[in-house]
């Protein structure tokens, strides 16, 4: 388990990139932004919780994270990178706090794209499915 420095803005990108010890991380409300990479192959990683600071999601967050199980998105999100839970092979239940408003696009600078049901992502199978596989290669934004 690894506790992050209260007062941190941003988990950096590549962060704990191949820590496969990791197994729990806490992250402090102080955090507005998850980095590229920054969880990318920590492989033993069952628990995190992101808080409701957190804005971003950073391109490969959790890449290979494939012990994580479940996770909830909060309702602060708006971005969240392509292929940011490629292999995470395990997770099947992704909780979106707000499934409303959420659209991809293939450009990370697009400003509009193709919507994705709210009803689906109300339910926490079919959005770990779109995570992790179905619109894993897409940027997806809020709003």
């Amino acid at each position: 388990a690894y506790t992050v420095k209260n007062g941190t803005k941003t988990i950096a990108d590549h962060a704990f990139d191949g820590r496969s010890s990791l197994t729990s991380i806490t992250i402090p409300d102080s955090v507005t932004s998850i980095g590229r990479a920054a969880f990318y192959d920590c492989s033993s990683l069952t628990s995190i919780e992101i808080p409701g600071s957190v804005t971003n999601i950073g391109v490969s967050a959790f890449y290979g994270c494939d012990s994580l199980t479940s996770i909830t998105i909060p309702d602060s999100v708006t971005s969240i990178g392509n292929s940011a839970f490629y292999d995470c092979s395990s997770l099947t239940s992704v909780t979106f706090e707000d499934p409303n408003g959420w659209w991809r696009s293939t450009s990370s600078t697009a400003t509009s794209g193709t919507s994705i049901s709210s009803s689906s992502l109300s339910d926490p199978t079919t959005a770990a499915t779109y995570l992790t596989s179905t619109y894993c290669n897409y940027y997806w934004k809020r709003g």
